[in-house]
């Protein structure tokens, strides 16, 4: 099976429709499959579900879907760093769905694994739990939380084979490998395609049986979200 594609555009098509449901890796501006958002944003799809950790910044990653008016619903845990975001919900244009940040991986993790439901302590008493189902176990109170699932799943790796195995780099690793297995299509964007021999098998993170496609970016601009710097010592 040929998974590696000449481009996001190519990777992308036949995929994507008005009103799916997509995950994208990636925790502020780091691991980001920014490529494939570009594409995705060039194709013009609209009433978007999202499912990120967060949404970029303003006009940068996911952020550039959201001036596109081309999100209707964000799944997610942080959205402190865009303008947009908070002009869209506050206005009521843009739906939001608040997850503590553990509940939102495990929802994904669960959707990957399988699993439709489960029960956790967080969020217990508070509005999240507003409308969930609660019990008890060993006299503690827990609410139940769904798995998560996507129409597609994009995913942003530091290496790859042909054959689609994933390794990510340092904080990349975050949302990323989880995504992989939830989308029931997951594209892959890498920084190099390497041969399989190149790859130690025990530091592949993400197996290719959960890759459908794959594309290799380039020139990538490593964004820092909030630079934050103490002033100089005087002597």
């Amino acid at each position: 099976m040929q998974k590696v594609y000449p481009d996001a555009t190519a990777a992308l098509d036949g995929l994507l429709f008005d009103g799916m449901t997509i995950m994208a890796g990636g925790f502020g501006l780091c691991g980001i499959p920014e490529k494939l958002i570009d594409a995705i944003e060039a194709a013009g799809v609209k009433d978007l579900t999202v499912i990120s950790n967060n949404c970029g910044i303003d006009g940068v990653g996911l952020g550039k879907l959201l001036d596109a008016g081309q999100i209707k619903k964000m799944i997610s845990s942080y959205v402190g760093e865009n303008k947009k975001f908070a002009e869209l919900y506050l206005s009521g244009e843009l739906e939001l769905e608040f997850n503590p940040q553990g509940t939102l991986a495990e929802r994904i993790r669960a959707g990957g694994a399988g699993i439709p439901a489960f029960f956790t302590k967080t969020g217990v008493g508070t509005l999240i739990a507003q409308g969930k189902e609660e019990r008890t176990f060993n006299h503690e109170r827990y609410i139940m939380e769904t798995g998560l699932v996507a129409d597609l799943a994009i995913v942003k790796g530091w290496r790859a084979d042909p054959h689609g195995n994933l390794v990510y780099r340092k904080t990349a690793r975050n949302f990323n490998p989880m995504m992989a297995t939830a989308g029931k299509v997951t594209v892959a964007e890498v920084e190099e395609v390497v041969q399989p021999k190149d790859l130690d098998p025990d530091h592949v993170h993400t197996a290719g049986i959960f890759v459908q496609r794959l594309i290799e970016g380039h020139d990538y601009e490593k964004r820092i979200e909030q630079r934050t710097v103490r002033e100089r010592e005087t002597v």
